[in-house]
């Protein structure tokens, strides 16, 4: 099917297409197509990986805003993407759109908003978790949506994030009854099931628009899907460095997916020694600027890892790496700086990164709830296999496992090269799932009665799924009793209400256990919590992803809980309740981290001191803000006298700062260091920095003008020109700069 064939398209898009070099659609685009995608029906599109998803994604949307213009209703597209990163990445690629006089909106984080404002755009693009809490908090333009894509559709599988997903699609289908709903993936076992589901038409292809070969490296030879073989010797290599160098010297580059963040830095490490060789003296100088960059994010040992690697041309990729260090990275693989990348699993969920070959190192991983390693899903192997093959830069893709015994070899093929994905099955029917979509669809008044809201979720995945008679309604009828007992929910008969609080917590979008465990603990703590009490109640939370206890920390932090115990909010479990101490001091470690961050121990200390890396800290931080943002406004609700305390160690952890320096870090572009510099030189609040003398402020920001007249600036000061300005030396700090760079490289400096 020729571009120019296309309808229903604003005027020009055809034409667009072309000036991009598309003149034909790719099969599966052109299957999508005459299954009705740009007239308004239902579709599931199971194809590959870089076989023109988006492109399906964008003729639903277009030809969706354009019906709602001819007939004047209007109406909004919505794609919904499955993380944060991927929100920005599309948003920037529907940019082009706004030549067609579309506008388009990107929103991830503040559960707590309504976001009438994207109400003003023709395409949004959000997170499954940024659109159910726009539901829940009422914002009206949602009624308007035309059109929604759902990406990565098979993730309804995962336990965490999929009952989300999978709840939002059933409410705004029974919400809005001529919605069209596209949903994407490229690995989905059972894609005919949620098209049923969906009421959808069903594309499902495995045409790729380069070759995909897939096989197992065993012996010194790769052996393919399709039977043949062809010779990689080892030699003194590794397997894996052996098939990174066969592939740079075919000018390709290499994804390498590993089991654990310390394999996939070890990983990068020797695999740097493989890429370095070959570097020219224009590929050093711009990989040594993106070490550069790197270095400025953080200065953990993470991050100077990350840039020792990367000046030779390989990277890793994983959690604990801050999202600059990840965009970085990304960014410097997709324009061939980087030539063999590291990851964990997470970069195969969906971030834009393709590479000739994939390597899937570790085809096992740790489970705890198992107790020990378990293999990989097909899907996930699948998923990791799609990122082989960079149309228009790759002749062909290659996709290998590594065997290494002819045991093995024959299992891989097995288990993954001949292995369809597994079916995607619904989570739904757990409680901590239940528990907040069931509170949410009753406060915002979408089920009423007992009844309707079985109704309700017998129109869900599962309930299409499950052959277990009764178990839905037995579970659901367990969290109703949970939340009314927790006093979110009031029960009359069949009739349900949301109770003040348990609209408050909808509203907030915290797991309905997360707020029972705050309120509790806020209601025993008295008037003057102190801000390790708060952590620590908020770090026991299920919303918060407690710091695994390692060796030797059972004392440690035994220790400190008894030596802080009245700081503690709540009853506390005795050592003899293994299980519930053990979760306990989880909580207090993390706790204690938190703490050492509001403290303004330095990035790397905490780093170093908590085994863990950038992105950890920041996420432990927006976390913690998150809920006591939460227990600030639950504080008021029920009018508990520890509201301002839990206000100010919710801006201490936010900044990273002590008590004294709160006000300073109020000023725009004034953070953690930046604050005490300022403090330590005298100027202690924002009334003393908005009066205090130029060369003060200067020499205690070390010398850097811009900076100095930016924070002048920002705190009201009549004249913030540094002009003919020299630094107060006795003000200056104490600390040198770090390879004449100003050291403002820790998380919330700025």
């Amino acid at each position: 099917m020729k571009v120019t064939d296309l309808s229903g398209l604003p005027d020009g898009v055809p034409a667009f297409l072309q000036s991009q070099g598309i003149e034909e659609l790719y099969p599966p685009q052109a299957e999508a197509v005459e299954a009705g995608v740009t007239d308004g029906r239902n579709l599931v599109a199971s194809v590959p990986t870089a076989s023109g998803k988006t492109l399906v994604a964008k003729l639903a949307m277009l030809s969706s805003i354009e019906r709602g213009r001819q007939n004047g209703t209007g109406g909004t597209a919505l794609y919904i993407v499955p993380l944060r990163a991927l929100a920005s990445e599309k948003a920037e690629e529907f940019a082009e759109l706004e030549q067609f006089g579309l506008s388009i909106g990107v929103s991830t984080g503040n559960y707590q908003s309504d976001g009438e404002w994207l109400g003003d755009n023709d395409v949004v693009v959000a997170t499954s978790e940024k659109v159910d809490s726009l539901i829940r908090n009422g914002a009206t333009w949602m009624q308007n949506l035309s059109c929604i894509v759902a990406d990565e559709v098979h993730l309804v599988d995962d336990a965490s994030r999929g009952p989300t997903l999978e709840v939002t699609l059933a409410k705004l289908r029974q919400r809005i009854p001529d919605l069209q709903v596209v949903a994407l993936s490229a690995t989905i076992g059972n894609a005919g099931e949620i098209a049923d589901w969906l009421d959808a038409e069903l594309v499902d292809s495995t045409w790729r628009p380069i070759d995909l070969k897939t096989g197992v490296h065993y012996g010194n030879a790769l052996h393919f899907d399709d039977g043949s073989q062809r010779e990689l010797a080892v030699g003194s290599k590794s397997q894996t460095a052996a098939i990174v160098d066969d592939t740079l010297a075919d000018d390709g580059s290499t994804l390498v997916f590993v089991n654990s963040r310390r394999n996939a830095e070890a990983a990068a490490r020797r695999l740097a020694g493989v890429t370095g060789n070959g570097l020219d003296t224009e590929e050093r100088a711009a990989l040594r600027e993106v070490a550069t960059q790197i270095r400025e994010v953080s200065d953990t040992e993470t991050s100077e890892n990350l840039a020792d690697a990367v000046e030779k041309g390989a990277a890793f990729h994983h959690a604990g790496l801050a999202r600059e260090h990840r965009s970085l990275v990304e960014d410097a693989f997709r324009d061939r700086l980087i030539r063999v990348v590291s990851a964990t699993p997470t970069l195969a969920a969906g971030v834009n990164t393709p590479s000739r070959r994939v390597i899937v190192r570790d085809w096992q991983r740790y489970d705890g709830t198992a107790g020990g390693m378990q293999p990989l899903s097909a899907l996930e192997v699948h998923q990791m296999f799609g990122r082989a093959g960079r149309p228009g830069l790759d002749p062909y893709g290659e996709a290998v496992l590594l065997a290494s015994s002819h045991g093995e070899l024959e299992e891989l093929f097995d288990r993954y090269i001949y292995a369809d994905p597994e079916p995607v099955r619904s989570k739904l029917a757990a409680e901590p799932a239940l528990r907040t979509h069931v509170l949410a669809t009753v406060a915002t008044g979408f089920a009423t009665t007992r009844t309707a809201l079985l109704e309700f979720l017998q129109e869900t995945l599962y309930a299409s799924q499950t052959s277990e008679v009764g178990r839905l309604e037995t579970v659901t009828e367990s969290v109703l009793a949970y939340l009314e007992r927790n006093g979110f929910l009031e029960r009359e008969g069949d009739g349900l209400t949301a109770t003040p609080t348990g609209h408050l917590v909808s509203q907030l979008y915290v797991d309905p256990m997360s707020a029972a465990e705050i309120i509790h603990g806020l209601e025993d703590g008295g008037p003057d919590p102190t801000a390790l009490g708060l952590y620590h109640l908020v770090s026991r939370t299920p919303d918060m992803y407690q710091l695994y206890l390692r060796s030797g920390d059972d004392e440690t932090y035994t220790e400190i809980a008894y030596e802080r115990e009245a700081e503690l909010l709540g009853h506390a479990p005795t050592e003899f309740e293994e299980a519930e101490w053990e979760d306990w001091l989880s909580a207090l470690k993390t706790a204690k981290l938190l703490e050492d961050w509001a403290e303004e121990l330095d990035e790397d200390r905490i780093a170093e001191r908590y085994e863990v890396g950038p992105g950890d800290i920041r996420g432990k931080v927006d976390t913690a803000e998150w809920l006591l943002n939460a227990a600030e406004r639950l504080a008021a609700e029920l009018d508990v006298e520890s509201t301002t305390a839990v206000r100010e160690a919710r801006i201490r952890v936010k900044h990273g700062v002590s008590e004294e320096l709160l006000d300073l870090v109020r000023v725009d572009n004034v953070g953690r260091k930046r604050a005490r510099r300022l403090y330590d030189a005298g100027i202690e609040s924002r009334p003393e920095l908005r009066e205090a003398s130029k060369p003060r402020v200067l020499g205690a920001l070390r010398g850097r003008t811009k900076t100095a007249e930016t924070v002048l600036e920002s705190v009201g000061h009549p004249d913030p020109s540094m002009d003919d300005v020299e630094g107060d030396e006795d003000a200056a700090p104490e600390e040198p700069d770090r390879d004449g760079a100003e050291a403002q490289a820790n998380l919330g400096d700025f």
